[in-house]
């Protein structure tokens, strides 16, 4: 069986196929909401053909999205081009967690995906570090409890504010400094935003982890996630497909059994 899982988030919409549960193909294009049914659709043929596959070999969908006005999109393409009615993922589907959450609507369903797929996988007490237009913290006990986490504005964004707020401070690249010293502008802004978001990270995990008297293992995903964490004292691993991972599991979770 073959599974097309579709990840929608502000920045990125992420395709990934599964064959017998194995990710065997992924791609990554920007959210653009002005795009069309159609382009959206011929676009995600054209990248299906360049791996030789077809739509009609595609026998379920499942979707994730953060983004309202895509997710009507997204399942009109799913039913226009595969034929399939899409599983939407919400709050209220099975998925091998228990949500503690006074309003579990309010969890992005990003989120939700992240910690299934993180507890399945490595069991808790876990934090999982999602690091793509907002940067996320979510907290799993050992018993499954998701209890919520934390959101601070991803690295991205906050470069993007500094840029745009000083005017002399140039646009530099998103890398690794050699020093923390930096020895002109570019590497300055390079060190304080790498090192300074590693910072972040640690004592935001650190703090979760004294109020929850435990420690845990982190895990840390999203597009940038390879970059900080080599700096963090605290992420143990970093898994860059947990949410398409995810995405699979609660489709075998909740899928309806064929009549």
């Amino acid at each position: 069986m073959s599974l097309l899982a579709i990840d929608i988030g502000n920045t990125n919409v992420v395709w990934g196929i599964f064959r017998q549960n194995q990710l065997v193909a992924e791609w990554r294009v920007g959210t653009d909401p002005l795009k069309t049914t159609d382009e959206y659709g011929i676009l995600l043929l054209d990248l299906l053909g360049t791996k030789e596959m077809a739509p009609k070999e595609v026998d379920a969908v499942i979707i994730s999205s953060v983004v309202p006005p895509l997710t009507l999109l997204f399942e009109e393409l799913a039913e226009k081009y595969f034929y399939r009615m899409p599983l939407i993922v919400s709050g209220d589907m099975q998925t091998g967690i228990i949500l503690r959450y006074p309003n579990p609507y309010e969890i992005g369903t990003d989120r939700i995906v992240n910690a299934a797929a993180a507890y399945h996988r490595y069991g808790g007490p876990i934090i999982i570090v999602d690091f793509g237009t907002a940067t996320t913290f979510c907290v799993v006990t050992a018993t499954g409890e998701y209890l919520g986490g934390a959101i601070a504005p991803g690295l991205r964004i906050s470069a993007e504010a500094l840029f745009a707020r000083a005017a002399k401070l140039p646009k530099v690249e998103l890398t690794r400094p050699k020093s923390m010293i930096g020895q002109d502008t570019a590497s300055s802004i390079q060190a304080g935003i790498v090192f300074g978001y590693a910072g972040l990270v640690d004592h935001l995990v650190s703090g979760i982890q004294k109020e929850l008297g435990v420690d845990c293992f982190v895990l840390a995903t999203g597009g940038l996630a390879g970059l900080i964490a080599p700096e963090s004292r605290m992420i143990r691993e970093v898994r860059p497909n947990l949410t398409l991972e995810g995405l699979a599991l609660l489709y075998q979770l909740n899928r309806v059994p064929p009549t």
